[in-house]
């Protein structure tokens, strides 16, 4: 009978470390060997046959299990995982590692692979100010407010247009308890408009109950619910809260295997999790819905970008020849046809303040691109955006890569001490010292332009490229506008829908410029209403 309740105090244990601990049961996962050895070690306790006396301050063994089988055990433990844990290490596989990133392609100029994008899509907002909006909305509702939590804000494409997402979430054990159903929607703001925050609650005439989630306990914890749903075996990382474009809310869950022995993670697919039903759908990586922005984890790719280059000659490379490093961590940013990619830039070793090139990472392939073009680094970008308003003490945000008219350009808001954007702020990705800030995302661009063009670079009409257009028309209205001491010049054209403007500084003849002048202008094929001359010549003056 002894015998018998030890053994079910043995098995309980070990459900126990499992409903707990959720060890991925599969040959090259760490928690295995280790599960294994505590159950030895436990079995070896169960098993062992003791009597306490003197008030339990003495124990003696009486018997215990046979030496041989505790020692074979630890040798097959030794032969199976110690053995191969130590040869996965990147002293033995340097070039698999290196090599796990996949093919790195080497693009020409990155301003053809991020996408033209208007200034009114943006991002302003980042995760940290997301998050302070997020916690407003809540609090504007009391009773919400001490029954739930935020989430982990997650960025995203709605309909093609750009959003933080958040889950409600349980505050604690005894929240849960009472309101197992799940907690009633999440949380959405706008990046490109900070007025733009919304409390989803229902989808239609239906309310929404997030019951599967982190917060959650038994099997209603959503890490739990794919455990025992037959994903026992299967690495499971990136619990990504993501909706699809109608509103409904899921658990995105990246599927990875180790390709190294017992290193090297890599994404093999995605598990599509409702929120609310807990229903689970699979998917291989080339089949995963469009809706899904990221299948690569974050902490996966940088990995396999730092390891392509430190080993690039191998793991005893103690000169430190032709190494690289990613610069500030990965960005996701959008690119051609609403493609999000990983972004960073990548710093030989022992050098931070310049870049020697950029990686675009596909967040759903893998598929990356090098572009060996020397810039400035996104420290170095917000130290320079930082010093061209020191007086103010704000902080420049994360710098997101944009292409602003075929020039490769870090955008960022400057935040007051309580998170709050004051101001914005565009640094060219190629030369950090020019840099234009405004109060508005207008006003910044037309200083940065203007600053870009007085330090002859390439908005000019010597370099027409095949995004530049060339017009000769008449004038049909003009008027000045005074910003930050500098005079701007609005004017329109014939036969051109859009409204011109440039600076003084940008030619003396836009000052003495009227209505039905003959002019000659060159400018940027872009997606604004408002665009900015690059060259203006006044032909009447001439004539006169």
């Amino acid at each position: 009978m002894k015998k018998i309740f030890s053994i079910l105090i043995f098995l309980a244990s070990g459900f126990l470390l499992m409903y707990i601990g959720l060890p991925v049961l599969n040959y090259g996962f760490k928690q295995l060997p280790i599960l294994i050895l505590i159950w030895i070690l436990f079995g070896v306790f169960i098993f062992t046959k003791m009597e306490f006396y003197q008030n339990y301050q003495k124990v003696k063994v009486i018997s215990k299990p046979n030496r041989l089988f505790f020692i074979a055990g630890l040798v097959v433990l030794a032969y199976l995982f110690i053995l191969p844990l130590l040869t996965s290490l990147p002293m033995f596989r340097s070039e698999s590692y290196q090599k796990l990133i996949g093919k790195v392609e080497n693009g020409e100029k990155i301003s053809n692979h991020i996408a033209p994008i208007s200034i009114d899509e943006i991002r302003v907002v980042d995760e940290d100010l997301a998050h302070l909006l997020g916690e407003k909305i809540l609090g504007s509702q009391p009773a919400l407010g001490s029954q739930v939590e935020l989430g982990d804000f997650c960025i995203q494409k709605v309909n093609n247009d750009l959003y933080w997402v958040a889950p409600l979430l349980h505050s604690g054990f005894f929240k849960w308890l009472n309101n197992k159903e799940g907690t009633a929607g999440y949380v959405m703001v706008s990046a490109t408009n900070e007025r733009d925050v919304k409390l989803v609650q229902n989808i239609g005439d239906k309310n929404i109950k997030i019951k599967f989630q982190e917060n959650a306990f038994f099997q209603s914890n959503i890490h739990r619910h794919l455990y025992f749903n037959g994903y026992e075996t299967t690495g499971l990382a990136d619990f990504s809260f993501e909706i699809d474009d109608t509103g409904n809310p899921f658990w995105v869950v990246t599927k990875f295997e180790k390709k190294i022995g017992f290193g090297g993670n890599d994404a093999t697919g995605v598990l599509i999790v409702d929120a609310q039903s807990g229903a689970i759908k699979e998917y291989a990586i080339a089949n995963t819905p469009l809706w899904v922005d990221r299948i690569q984890p974050i902490s996966f790719i940088e990995d396999q970008l730092n390891d392509w280059g430190e080993y690039v000659h191998g793991y005893w490379n103690f000169s430190n020849a032709n190494k690289l490093q990613i610069t500030e961590g990965l960005t996701l940013v959008y690119g051609e046809n609403h493609k999000s990619y990983w972004y960073t830039g990548l710093t030989s070793v022992g050098k931070d303040e310049s870049a020697v090139g950029f990686v675009l990472v596909d967040t759903r392939t893998k598929a990356t691109t090098f572009y060996k073009q020397g810039g400035a680094t996104e420290f170095a970008a917000q130290s320079s955006a930082q010093g061209k308003v020191q007086e103010k003490g704000y902080k420049a945000s994360l710098p997101i890569p944009y292409n602003i008219n075929n020039i490769p350009t870090y955008v960022m808001t400057l935040k007051d001490d309580g998170g709050l954007v004051k101001m914005f702020a565009m640094v060219a990705i190629s030369d950090y010292t020019i840099v234009g800030v405004g109060n508005t995302m207008r006003e910044t661009l037309m200083a940065y332009k203007n600053v870009y063009n007085m330090a002859d670079n390439k908005i000019n009409a010597n370099s027409i490229s095949s995004s530049k257009k060339v017009l000769k028309t008449v004038v049909t209205r003009i008027q000045n506008d005074v910003k930050n001491g500098n005079s701007f010049y609005y004017f329109k054209v014939k036969d051109y829908p859009n409204i011109f403007v440039g600076s003084s500084q940008l030619s003396n003849q836009l000052p003495v410029t009227m209505a039905g002048d003959s002019v000659k202008i060159s400018f940027d094929i872009d997606l604004e209403e408002v665009i900015d001359v690059s060259s203006f010549e006044n032909s009447s003056l001439k004539k006169k």
